[in-house]
């Protein structure tokens, strides 16, 4: 069965998955949690695709823009060569404000020769749902959900719309463009509008990504994951999880989850990321997402949220998709957003105080923002010695989980920070106090004498792959003994073919079968500070080889094959990635002479 091998593009507003042929197979208008246009991903016979179709003598092969999200599929045969652009246009037109339609472009500029093709234009809306009917119009063609007249797209072509609806042969003698919008069009859509989109997206990615800190080693690499954050990023300033749902982490099996929605603990990782590598405007518009999800400062805290900030994500099964590679329910929504996760809010805690050491903004914005702050402890207080549900998500299960233990002892000894930023000294006495009492506990009941190592929970002797990121977040030095011995016994059980299992206790589910591709990255890391220098490289650099052909990292790798599993493209997987390369690399330009 075929690996995930799609590339992706988006505008912060909405994405699609191209294949590496060149065949649009998920496609939500017009934002990322949208119903679904095109569905193949998840049901190849009825879930509809845009494609280019070309006979067998023709190679084909994809790759980025440069530093970019603009995706190059050429085509090439005797007889002719062509290549598709696909991209989704995002510029700057004010201040503040950017252009970003939710709109797909697809430009085929010849190459040579007369190349020949043939048109798959099949949208299925509302996931497939609802079948389709095409209507004409003198500059495009509208496309409805028979069961929702208004449930439509437009297509805008210099190609003749009956070629393009019957599907039959076209000889390329000159450059070609489609445009599908999500709304109808004001403007004359011509070769030259689409050309000064192109090269205004163009623009746009080049000066995003120049932004960013260079590094002599995986300096590409780094770009295309940063280039994959960003394009996750929703103008909100919610951050997504992946752009996908229900891709399985084991094919045939039903760990298949709803990723479209920003978790906070997956999108204050990628902030603090992006905040390294110098960009600022993702974690600002981040912490304004965060201001106007509470409503009051009694509002409490989801450990996830729609990317507008919904609050309910109720779970559903798409019983008509077949699923990918066979492999069911096919969710949308996602009934985690009611758990008890207690590390949850250590992450967002240590991206806030990052924003008060180096842009606070205005008096009444520092003052929102520690309310928020006070709410957040208040809240990590009634909580933390409860069992929780865990950084995975255990459906059924309740444990005093040593990592969300440690995460909330980040949670307080980041707001003793600020307090202490903020000459608040009784509230950093008070939480320093509290988290202090925090990492006594852990030390006390996480420690397992027997097993010279931390354990997953207070309850139980299994290991965990979390524990890997207590040195990450400063609650124990690299050199402590503990930590060295944790790291150590981890990899000896977690350790197999080169990657990580999360744990391999059973869950919900039975027991893990798949590894959990961030996971290898924290190993990576752990050997790394603790003296393993040359086995976090070897490792590092097997990790790279399993990425797909342009760069992108799915959830999950299968131990056996490498085949990439999950959802697709995983912000988890490419900020640790990112991380990872920059611990094994250097800067271009020293970082300790530039304010991050």
């Amino acid at each position: 069965m075929k690996n995930l091998d799609y590339g992706v593009i988006g505008n912060c507003r909405t994405a699609a998955l191209v294949s590496k042929e060149g065949s649009i197979d998920w496609l939500c208008l017009p934002d990322f949690d949208s119903p679904s246009v095109f569905t193949r991903l998840l049901d190849e016979e009825k879930g509809g695709s845009f494609a280019f179709l070309v006979s067998e003598e023709y190679t084909i092969t994809q790759t980025y823009l440069g530093n970019t999200n603009i995706l190059s599929t050429r085509f090439e045969a005797s007889e002719g060569a062509f290549t598709v652009l696909d991209y989704m246009p995002r510029y700057k037109i004010g201040e503040q404000k950017y252009y970003l339609p939710p709109e797909v472009h697809r430009y085929l500029r010849v190459l040579y020769g007369k190349p020949k093709i043939r048109i798959l234009y099949d949208p299925k809306m509302n996931y497939a749902g609802e079948e389709t009917i095409h209507k004409v119009f003198p500059n495009y063609i509208r496309t409805s959900s028979t069961v929702d007249a208004e449930d439509k797209i437009y297509l805008y072509s210099s190609v003749d719309f009956d070629i393009i609806l019957s599907g039959e042969e076209l000889t390329l003698t000159d450059h070609q463009f489609f445009l599908l919008s999500y709304n109808q069009k004001l403007i004359t859509i011509d070769e030259n509008r689409i050309l000064l989109e192109y090269e205004r997206t163009k623009v746009y990615w080049l000066n995003w990504t120049n932004r960013s800190r260079e590094y002599k080693q995986y300096g590409d690499m780094i770009n295309r994951s940063m280039l994959v954050l960003k394009l996750m990023s929703y103008h909100s300033g919610a951050m997504l999880a992946a752009v996908t749902t229900s891709l399985p982490e084991n094919i045939g099996e039903t760990r298949n989850w709803d990723y479209r929605f920003c978790w906070l603990r997956d999108a204050s990782m990628s902030i603090d990321t992006l905040l390294h590598m110098k960009h600022h405007g993702a974690a600002e518009r981040f912490i304004g997402f965060i201001k106007r999800i509470l409503k009051s400062r009694d509002d409490t805290f989801q450990i996830m949220y729609g990317i507008r900030g919904e609050r309910d994500l109720t779970e559903k099964i798409l019983s008509h998709l077949a699923g990918y590679g066979n492999s069911h329910p096919v969710r949308i929504g996602n009934a985690a957003y009611s758990q008890q996760q207690n590390d949850s809010l250590g992450y967002l805690m240590d991206v806030i105080y990052k924003y008060y050491l180096y842009f606070p903004g205005t008096l009444d914005e520092v003052e929102e923002i520690w309310e928020v702050v006070r709410n957040m402890v208040r809240m990590v207080l009634r909580s933390w010695r409860s069992p929780d549900q865990s950084i995975w998500e255990f459906r059924t299960r309740e444990l005093n989980f040593v990592f969300s233990k440690v995460m909330s002892w980040v949670a307080l000894d980041r707001a003793s920070l600020i307090a202490e930023l903020l000459h608040k000294d009784n509230y950093a006495a008070l939480w320093r106090k509290e988290a202090n009492g925090i990492k006594e506990e852990v030390h006390e009941k996480g420690w397992n004498e027997e097993l010279q190592c931390f354990t997953q929970a207070y309850e139980n002797m299994d290991q965990d792959s979390s524990l890997l990121l207590m040195q990450f977040y400063d609650f124990i030095d690299a050199r402590d003994e503990r930590y060295v011995k944790t790291v150590k016994s981890i990899k000896e059980n977690l350790f197999h073919n080169g990657l990580m299992y999360r744990y391999k206790a059973e869950d919900d589910f039975g027991k893990p079968a798949s590894s959990f591709t961030i996971c290898t990255f924290w190993l990576i890391e752990a050997l790394f500070v603790i003296g393993e220098v040359d086995q976090a490289r070897e490792i590092f650099e097997s990790m790279i080889s399993y990425s797909n052909h342009v760069g992108l990292y799915s959830e999950d790798l299968d131990f056996e094959t490498k085949r990439q599993l999950g959802n697709f493209p995983q912000a988890y997987s490419h900020l640790a990635f990112i991380n990872t390369a920059m611990l094994l690399s250097e800067e271009k330009v020293l970082s300790r002479f530039i304010r991050p």
